[in-house]
């Protein structure tokens, strides 16, 4: 029998808020010793009273515009009863049956992008809400076997949006996706850093699988401890082939959360056959709150061109490709820093600049930046420093190989394209008469490539025009050496 596979997913996302959620604690803990941002509120003491920050209300009311929520006029704080160690107050204040946003969507871009053979799918979003993040507990081991663990308060109470999706996708690919669309929308608001390493943004899973055509399906899986978008992909694939064999076997799913290893596998962490009881109620501590509609509004004049519009306008100003737009403005540094190259580099035919642009961005530039694991507006090289180099190709002032040694030399020294040039005698050599002895001296020394050549073997002129740029340093037009080294080697024919 053939199963389809049923994902929704629930990501948290903490807020870049100055305070904490609920008290005026610095939510900026990251770098801070343990139990240093902290306060009688956030430690949960007896007596004390919360207080609503209002920049994060406005940013989950923000997020749920961007994902086409419809925004209540009322909405709530509810208690959420559970006991944990990492929960100071023995509840967490969250948000239940009235949340701030509700009945969103998304959509995604599925299918080789580069042949424009792309599907939409639209996934729906359930809600928007706003909470409380708990602390952390760290776990030491004693080297005699015994092992303990520690509080640190510092993250108890930073504002947490939790946005829950539908089960509407259908494959661990689909569930990366939405993730990695999810954080673009996110940090193009500027709304949340979304660094899943430091855990500012986490993702649950829910997946079951179902018989196709049928309308129920068999108990689904809550996957945790997934902190990358790989892990996200690798966890769920693992699960759905997990609960294929466990059904082909005649095995019997259960209702259940599991955790992911590092190692490639999930497992079993408690079950889930009976529904937790966390005992919401109304949070008495807290008013209810009425959102005006015209404040609603104010803050969707305010949005940001978010990356599927942005997109859209780049294929349409500047004549891109479907799959260089939406690499581009996958990230809003590189959107941003592409349109400051574009106002720099002005004139005609700005569809052919767009393009080379693009494929220096998407290309060396974006190989150097991986390497050194750096974002594009951390770099050295400015979009005065880039523009200058590709005018510099453009006029014919230096070569395509000798561009890639100083793009290179730009990023680590920081130094302008011009002073390299000179610097380092890399301008191009346009002249027949500057290489003709560089031409005769690589004859010389290959003459089992030129015997080739003579033997028609065209391949053999690639090979020595390569040793041309190599002598040369990558200066001379490659045009013109293939030009001059084909002329003297049909001499020799």
């Amino acid at each position: 029998m053939d199963y389809e596979t049923i994902i929704g997913l629930e990501i948290h996302s903490q807020l870049l808020t100055r305070s904490k959620m609920f008290c005026r604690c610095a939510a900026d803990y990251t770098s801070a010793s343990p139990n240093t941002h902290v306060c009688p509120i956030c430690l949960g003491m007896p007596g004390v009273l919360p207080t609503i920050n209002r920049k994060a209300i406005e940013y989950v009311i923000m997020t749920a515009l961007a994902l086409n929520c419809s925004i209540p006029e009322f909405t709530k704080f509810d208690r959420k009863n559970y006991p944990y160690p990492d929960l100071m107050k023995g509840y967490q204040i969250s948000q239940y049956d009235f949340p701030i946003g509700v009945r969103g969507h998304v959509t995604l871009e599925m299918g080789d992008a580069k042949t424009i053979s792309v599907t939409r799918r639209e996934i729906r979003i359930t809600r928007v809400h706003l909470e409380e993040d708990v602390a952390k507990l760290v776990h030491r081991d004693i080297p005699w076997g015994d092992s303990y663990s520690l509080v640190d308060v510092n993250r108890s109470g930073v504002p947490l949006m939790e946005i829950v999706t539908e089960p509407d996708m259908r494959s661990p690919e689909e569930a990366r996706q939405l993730l990695i669309k999810l954080q673009s929308i996110l940090r193009y608001l500027g709304v949340s850093t979304c660094n899943m390493e430091e855990g500012s943004f986490r993702c649950d899973a829910n997946i079951s699988i179902r018989p196709i055509g049928a309308k129920e399906g068999f108990a689904k899986a809550e996957v945790k401890n997934m902190n990358s978008f790989k892990a996200v992909f690798l966890a769920l694939e693992y699960e759905a082939i997990r609960q294929r064999k466990v059904v082909e076997q005649g095995g019997h799913l259960i209702q259940e959360t599991r955790g992911w290893l590092e190692e490639g596998t999930t497992v079993s962490q408690r079950s889930k056959e009976y529904a937790h009881d966390y005992r919401y109620f109304p949070e008495p501590d807290l008013p209810p709150l009425t959102i005006n509609p015209s404040w609603v509004e104010e803050i969707r004049s305010q949005l940001p061109e978010l990356p599927e519009i942005r997109q859209e306008r780049l294929v349409e100003q500047y004549g891109l490709s479907f799959y260089d737009a939406s690499i581009l403005t996958s990230s809003k540094p590189l959107a941003d820093y592409f349109e400051s190259c574009m106002k720099l580099w002005q004139g005609d035919d700005q569809e052919r600049k767009a393009k080379i642009l693009s494929n220096w961005l998407l290309g060396d530039f974006a190989h150097l930046l991986n390497e050194n694991n750096i974002e594009i507006d951390e770099s050295r090289v400015t979009p005065s420093h880039l523009i200058e180099l590709l005018k510099l190709i453009e006029e014919g002032a230096v070569s395509g190989p000798a561009a890639k040694k100083i793009i290179e030399d730009i990023f680590h020294t920081g130094k302008r394209a011009g002073d390299i040039v000179v610097q380092q005698g890399l301008t191009q050599i346009t002249d027949a008469s500057d290489i003709e002895v560089t031409v005769k001296q690589v004859i010389g020394n290959h003459p089992q490539a030129v015997s080739d050549f003579i033997l028609g073997k065209q391949q053999a002129l690639t090979f020595l025009v390569g040793q041309i740029m190599r002598m040369t340093k990558g200066r001379v037009n490659p045009k013109l050496a293939n030009e001059v080294m084909r002329r003297e080697l049909e001499k020799l024919c």
